[in-house]
């Protein structure tokens, strides 16, 4: 697999177009022995035949196929673009990876950025990187850009006699996934949670957090606690203020008196109300036929039928664990991990938002370019 080291980022560059920040990698790649003059071209005209931003700001030029020739040895070279670079149709980048590989090498790097660019924040902290190995940690995925908020820390349904005990398995939820440690579970078994109303209940602590998260833990049957109803607890773990966002968004739940939709929804609805702001405008649901789901071939064409349009898209697959993500973009989809039968909810904003609903079922219904029997 491509790894990226502090050694292949060239920081501060600048370039007036995407074809003068092509040029200067694919001279850079020269320089350090990975390909051959014949591949300055070849990146150009890879750009030419479709893009190459994948989104967040990032872009990965490499060559044709017909210029795999020119490649010596395999490697990368990333030039950070603090001014950023217009890349077309409106897009700006931040950060491009040169890639010289004599096969298909460079999918490893898009499995690699693919948690990344899934991230709120990330364009702003790929924009603001002082040094290299910020950047590195940044593609890597050990710089956190959003709270966790996942399957694996809800339980729903808890046999629990009391607030103390759905407090220790909201901790424990937390710390089996190691986003803290023991002195984090002690401090919340110690701490008085906080009612929020409506038969919701906070607790937190600030002991042994490495990562930002939220659990939440519900009880078998309703509860009383201090004379007021026990239905659910959400426990904090922060380390920094990403969790600022989730509180946000609970906040709204309980101003307008919807924590119902919290207390009683399932773990995908849950996920959602603590992580994304309801999408405004029409709803569609289609289900997908693709005997493989949503991979790069059909996931593009999804994407591109999305484009024509100015209606804002947001996509929501209801049978992972509730993300959505801009069908816009074709690394956002591929995020949200969808496979045959897995229903989609398309919610479009805008004048044309009625015919973009209609486009993007009839071309799940064709089948995204794909024939219903393709194995």
């Amino acid at each position: 697999m491509l790894s990226i080291r502090q050694k292949d980022i060239v920081m501060a560059q600048q370039a007036d177009n995407k074809q003068q920040a092509i040029t200067a990698i694919a001279k850079g790649l020269i320089a350090q022995g990975y390909v051959a003059e014949g591949y300055i071209e070849g990146m150009l005209a890879r750009e030419r035949q479709s893009s190459t931003f994948l989104g967040s700001g990032i872009a990965i030029p490499h060559g044709t196929t017909d210029t795999r020739d020119q490649v010596k040895q395999t490697g990368v070279l990333l030039h950070h673009f603090p001014d950023g670079v217009d890349w077309g149709d409106g897009n700006t980048v931040y950060l491009a990876i040169g890639i010289a590989a004599q096969s298909d090498q460079h999918l490893a790097i898009l499995k690699q950025l693919t948690k990344v660019l899934s991230a709120d924040g990330v364009e702003a902290a790929l924009q603001q990187a002082k040094d290299e190995s910020a950047l590195v940690q940044l593609l890597s995925g050990q710089q956190q850009l959003q709270t966790h908020v996942e399957v694996d820390l809800i339980k729903l349904k808890f046999n629990a006699a009391d607030l103390l005990q759905l407090s220790a398995v909201a901790a424990g939820l937390l710390k089996n996934k190691h986003y803290v440690d023991k002195a984090f579970v002690a401090e919340v078994i110690t701490n008085e949670p906080t009612y929020l109303g409506q038969g919701l209940w906070l607790s937190s602590a600030k002991a042994g957090v490495a990562e930002t998260a939220i659990s939440f833990v519900t009880p078998q049957a309703p509860l009383i606690e201090a004379e007021k109803p026990l239905l659910g607890l959400l426990c904090i773990a922060s380390c920094n203020d990403l969790h600022a966002n989730n509180l946000s968004l609970l906040i709204k739940l309980i101003a307008s008196r919807s924590l119902e939709s919290l207390l009683n929804g399932s773990e995908s609805e849950i996920i959602q109300l603590l992580t994304q702001a309801p999408a405004k405008g029409i709803s569609e649901t289609f289900t997908v036929k693709n005997p493989h789901g949503l991979h790069a071939r059909p996931g593009a064409l999804l994407v591109s039928v999305a484009k024509k349009f100015n209606a804002t898209i947001q996509i929501t697959n209801l049978d992972s664990e509730g993300k959505s993500a801009n069908a816009k973009s074709l690394m956002k989809l591929m995020t949200l991990g969808v496979k045959c039968g897995h229903r989609l909810t398309f919610t479009a904003d805008g004048d044309d938002a009625e015919a973009a609903l209609a486009a993007l079922g009839e071309a799940i219904e064709q089948g995204l370019g794909e024939s219903m029997h393709e194995h």
